[in-house]
């Protein structure tokens, strides 16, 4: 018996195992793929995405010597998106391919004791009131493996998913989209550069440079595919692809990678059953427009990691874990109609032009911006408070500069342990028998921060989101009930 198994060792499985990890719980990553894909689908990682990784210290690791781009684009619309607006520390896209995500993700994993099993795949499971049994095929043969719980992060066909029953509904594929990292003899050839997108009557052409002389090629047709998912895509079928789509042919030659995408939006009914849990790909699909389904998974792990690992030592208050669900189900919803509705002002129907110019004028519009960079950001999530609940309460919990006895610390550094946070911002002791009840798992701290803040004291939750705000006197009540419910009972 181990406390958790982890289907599927991309990003979102292998942050999840850091997050366990972080708590102690025994974990195992089975991944299917003998070693790790050189590829990337995805190459951005989100603000919020960076607030998180800044929570655990791994924030500069991403960025060493990768460019931080503070725009992002809106259904390829001008203007773009003006991320630098963000109330956020790191208020810009990370541009880092998916390969290179995985791999620090998979060291980081290894420095915290995760045990990653390559070429182990889920063929069954069959759970009870104590845990749920895998059954497993690897590298010498079938084996049962049985653990207290059991996420599938096995991508968009997840068996997991699958074999534990839960529904997947949502709309089948209406576009086909082919894509090629390939060598371009002629950059001239492309309507718009490369960089560069061009969009035309029959469709939609994207390239992007990787590394010279390798460039990406992406094609989007607005028609059903003609082929199976499964089907492999020759360097003709993408030729002819992009021929259809700006009306000429193009030279590229020596693929190195060649695949093929849809607009298939797809949303689990729901991310558990009993002991089986879900997240990232397993749990959701869409049209793939800047890496929102890498982001969306990433955040998923961070949510869920110190809810089950609360569950498997037992200190979860009832329903801890239930709240996984009902806190980022309704985000996947939004993040699929925000690709939806940006695949939608992409269509090269002449009827679209008006909605896009239209569109156009509404992002030159400060607060337009403003609104829409925080849905592709991730930073305008806000889990459902109580109606007479302090305005921080769900947020993310501001990165305020601090002084401590200890010396200066930001808000995201008191997070590196994965355990909560009690903020005390009153300069005396009214917290200190509060917070001894819930010692182990929530950490006082006292400090000053500059100016006049909007709360004397913030319960911080190991995800970064604020679970309480309030002045010394709520102490008693609002505080002790937010402990409570995030933390479990405390000690007398």
């Amino acid at each position: 018996m181990v406390d958790v198994i982890v289907a599927g060792g991309g990003p979102v499985g292998t942050l999840l195992a850091c997050e366990l990890r972080l708590h102690g719980i025994d974990v195992v990553v089975l991944e299917q793929s003998p070693q790790p894909s050189p590829h990337s689908r995805a190459f951005r990682l989100q603000p919020r995405t960076m607030e998180m990784l800044d929570y655990r210290g791994l924030a500069e690791r991403f960025r060493d010597g990768r460019l931080e781009w503070p725009k992002a684009h809106f259904a390829g619309l001008s203007p773009l998106l003006d991320l630098a607006r963000l109330t956020s520390s790191h208020p810009y896209s990370l541009l880092i391919p998916q390969a290179d995500t995985e791999r620090l993700l998979q060291e980081r994993a290894a420095e915290l004791g995760a045990e990653v099993r390559r070429g182990h795949q889920v063929t069954g499971l069959v759970q009870d009131a104590d845990g749920v049994t895998v059954s497993v095929s690897g590298p010498q043969g079938p084996y049962d493996l049985r653990a207290r719980f059991l996420v599938g992060c096995d991508g968009g066909r997840s068996t997991v998913r699958r074999l534990s029953g839960i529904g997947f509904p949502g709309t089948a594929a209406s576009v086909t989209a082919l894509l090629g990292d390939v060598i371009l003899d002629d950059p001239a050839q492309l309507p718009s550069g490369i960089p560069g997108t061009a969009r035309t009557a029959d469709g939609l052409l994207m390239c992007v440079a990787l590394q010279d002389p390798v460039v990406r090629v992406l094609t989007t047709e607005f028609r059903p595919p003609q082929g199976g998912p499964d089907d492999p895509v020759t360097l003709d079928d993408l030729r002819e692809s992009i021929g259809r789509v700006i009306g000429r042919q193009v030279d590229i030659r020596e693929p190195r990678w060649l695949s093929r995408f849809s607009d298939a939006t797809r949303l689990a009914e729901r991310y558990r059953s009993g002991r089986v849990l879900l997240a990232g790909d397993a749990a959701h699909i869409h049209f793939p427009i800047g890496a929102q389904g890498l982001n969306l998974g990433l955040q998923e792990a961070m949510n869920l990691g110190w809810k089950l690992a609360a569950e498997v030592h037992g200190t979860a208050p009832e329903g801890l874990l239930d709240t996984y669900h009902a806190e980022r189900h309704p985000v996947a919803q939004r993040v699929l109609k925000e690709t939806q509705a940006q695949l939608a002002l992409m269509n090269p129907d002449p009827r679209t032009d008006p909605l896009r110019e239209l569109f156009g004028e509404l992002l030159a519009l400060p607060e337009a911006n403003a609104h829409l960079s925080g849905l592709v950001a991730g930073t305008d999530v806000v889990y459902a408070p109580s109606a007479d609940a302090h305005p921080w309460v769900g947020r993310s919990a501001p990165d305020l500069e601090l002084k401590t006895d200890g010396g200066p610390v930001r808000v995201a550094e008191l997070l590196r342990t994965g355990g909560g946070v009690l903020l005390d911002l009153t300069g005396s002791d009214a917290f200190d028998a509060t917070a001894r009840q819930w010692s182990g798992r929530v950490a006082l701290v006292r400090a000053h921060t500059p100016g006049a803040p909007a709360a004397q004291a913030l319960l911080i939750r190991p995800d970064g989101h604020v679970a309480w705000a309030g002045e010394a006197d709520a102490a008693a009540a609002g505080l002790h009930d937010a402990l409570r419910i995030w933390f479990g009972l405390g000690r007398s």
